[in-house]
């Protein structure tokens, strides 16, 4: 199949106070596409080629993510954040779409299915964010020094300092410790997600959405009425303990679950091709 040319990110507008940044490539049938915390649409750069030789691949921006223009106001959390991808879904006319998403995206592909059941044909959840006990918690898990910054945030004075140093090293360790080999977290990837943090209110859009951590793990509560296949994917070296995978395999009533070798919690870029196999194998 000869694909389609990758088109320009554009903006879609959904209220006056809610915009969001896509991209579209490939041909097919629709699949959106969902990123993690702190990153954007560049996430998938190696993934979507290889969705786009059999599906209409869809990227976007999350809400205070990426080049999507800041709601000061906006709350940031999971219920913010479904409603977003619903109204994307909507206002696209996406139907028998299929769902990808890694960490938060993979817990916004199981809850926007759950709202949208004549609309979602099949969800693909990678490493999903939905155990968390503590502010960061997953975060935390990959090694000190994430865990030093992250808890650094829950203090006004330290969180200040650290949301305004905060750079593309910092963020590398960060989601280094999200890495089976962190040597695979391209720099020039880090340099994309650095320039897009230094727009205005970005910084403190990411803090709430920090903030907001309990939320992606209330959101498991939504899961038992996801009436369209699910596929949990999981690198072996996720943040999440496997009592907390099989807990969430649990509450979905059609599900499949595979597991990612040498692979953490980032698979898209970490394992492209493997994510890839696992989706186009439907």
């Amino acid at each position: 199949m000869q694909l389609s040319a990758v088109k320009d990110p554009v903006l879609l507008r959904l209220s006056d106070e809610l915009c969001l940044r896509y991209e579209i490539s490939g041909s097919g049938p629709p699949l959106l596409l969902l990123h993690t915390i702190r990153t954007q649409l560049e996430y998938f750069r190696a993934l979507a080629p290889l969705l786009a030789r059999e599906f209409t691949v869809y990227a976007m921006d999350l809400p205070g993510h990426g080049y999507s223009p800041i709601d000061a106001s906006a709350p940031f959390d999971e219920p913010y954040m479904r409603k977003a991808v619903v109204g994307v879904i909507e206002a696209l006319d996406l139907r028998d779409v299929t769902i990808a998403g890694e960490s938060i995206g993979a817990v916004l592909a199981l809850t926007a299915a759950a709202e949208l059941p004549d609309r979602v044909r099949a969800v693909y959840a990678l490493n999903p964010y939905d155990y968390e006990m503590r502010y960061g918690d997953g975060i935390r898990r990959g090694g000190w020094f994430s865990n030093l910054i992250i808890g650094s945030l829950q203090v006004p004075i330290f969180g200040a300092i650290g949301a305004s140093i905060e750079n593309r090293k910092i963020l590398g360790q960060i989601m280094g410790g999200g890495y089976s080999d962190p040597s695979k977290l391209p720099d020039d990837l880090l340099i994309d997600f650095d320039k897009a943090a230094r727009g205005p209110g970005y910084r403190s859009a990411s803090r709430k959405v920090l903030a907001g951590w309990r939320s992606w793990a209330e959101a498991r509560k939504h899961y038992a009425t996801v009436r369209a296949p699910v596929t949990l994917v999981y690198g072996d070296k996720d943040w999440s303990h496997v009592g907390e995978r099989e807990r969430t395999k649990a509450t979905l009533p059609n599900v499949r679950m595979f597991t990612l070798t040498n692979t953490g919690h980032f698979s898209s870029v970490e394992n492209p091709n493997g994510v890839a196999r696992i989706i186009l194998s439907r």
